[in-house]
């Protein structure tokens, strides 16, 4: 595994192939990133002496890459990162027909938006790729349209600690926390995570203004902190929805977390969904988010319209609103069954102990 860095969810899925395949990791030592990095003391043979180097603008090197004995290794995963001249050095020295290792590219591959010129970019810098391990089936669709073998696509999905959060959720029982916080029975829609201005949270607080002014009433649950959350108490203070919104703040403990999930009745997203969407569908709690999969991330494919969600159409507010309407009107007196839908999703495709097992089999029939 040659990466520049590594983030700190990928940890689950990182240490079970520590475990059962044998894995020698390469990342740059000094890679810094605006979010929280993997331990890599975790890991049993880790290497971190290569060093990334920025070259112009976001074009990066990684020093040290060409003293790495990669030649002997079966197979290579990389990120695919297009601006690293690295990795275009090791697809022309190492990709498809001149060495016995395989190279593969663990990426989002395609997302449908690129231009003439990005896609020119994209099939050059794949074609020397064995395989692919995507994030999601629209990628491997995409990528299909655009001449790539299918063959050589494989789903991967992303993942979060799984097993922890499995046994928070065996463990986990109803509760009354919202109820008591807001002192009605009012269906609860949650937001957990940064409050931040790409995941357009305010028109959350709009939406529900609206089906107010029709005499549907909801509460909502801002579980995270950040730069949106002034803005969002004055959306709040406009639509008069101050008794029914709960600023709830940062919380990392998980088990806290998995109890405001469980409990509430919905979760909304209204911008990129991305791994809000595998942390609330495993404990139970469905979401919607918007139909623009081309600005989506990957993970808005665990949502199944009608049975662990729904979309709405992208920025459009009624829209976001009818949704929400639909979702209650359509599930009511169903909230179990919902739950274990979502918990099927989770269990069948977006965990580690999924993700291990496809990798196994693409390399046992390399």
């Amino acid at each position: 595994m040659l990466f520049p860095y590594a983030p700190s969810y990928r940890e689950a899925i990182y240490k079970l192939m520590d475990k059962e395949l044998d894995v020698d990791w390469f990342f740059c030592g000094n890679a810094k990133r605006n979010l929280k990095l993997f331990d890599y003391s975790l890991l049993k043979h880790c290497d971190l002496s290569m060093e990334e180097t920025k070259v112009l603008g976001t074009v990066v090197y990684y020093k040290g890459i060409k003293k790495l004995n990669l030649q002997r290794y079966d197979a290579i995963i990389c990120p695919g990162v297009i601006r690293s001249l690295s990795e275009w050095w090791l697809l022309q020295r190492m990709g498809k027909g001149m060495n016995y290792s395989k190279i593969y590219l663990w990426t989002h591959g395609w997302y449908g938006k690129e231009s003439r010129f990005q896609k020119i970019v994209k099939k050059f810098f794949f074609k020397k790729v064995d395989g692919f391990f995507l994030y999601g089936n629209y990628a491997k669709s995409e990528m299909i349209k655009n001449g790539f073998d299918a063959r050589k696509l494989h789903v991967i999905r992303n993942s979060l600690d799984y097993d922890k959060q499995l046994e928070l959720r065996n463990s986990i029982v109803e509760s009354n926390i919202y109820k008591e916080h807001f002192k009605n029975d009012f269906p609860t829609v949650v937001f957990i995570g940064r409050l931040t201005s790409v995941k357009k949270l305010d028109q959350i607080v709009k939406a529900v203004g609206i089906l107010k002014q029709k005499g549907e009433n909801y509460n909502i649950a801002f579980v995270g902190d950040g730069e949106m959350r002034q803005l969002l108490e004055a959306e709040v203070a406009k639509y008069q929805l101050r008794d029914n919104t709960w600023f709830y703040g940062a919380c990392f403990d998980e088990k806290t977390n998995a109890e405001l999930i469980y409990n509430a009745d919905l979760c909304v997203a209204p911008g990129n969904i991305g791994l809000t969407a595998m942390h609330v569908l495993m404990f139970g709690c469905p979401a919607i988010s918007h139909n623009n999969f081309k600005r989506q991330m990957p993970e808005f494919e665990s949502i199944i319209p009608g049975q662990t969600g729904d979309f709405f159409e992208y920025d459009n507010v009624d829209d976001l609103a009818r949704s929400i309407s639909r979702w209650f009107a359509l599930k009511s007196g169903c909230r179990e069954e919902v739950r274990k839908t979502c918990y099927k999703e989770i269990d069948d495709y977006w965990n580690p102990h999924y993700q291990l097992n496809l990798i196994k089999k693409v390399f046992e029939g390399k």
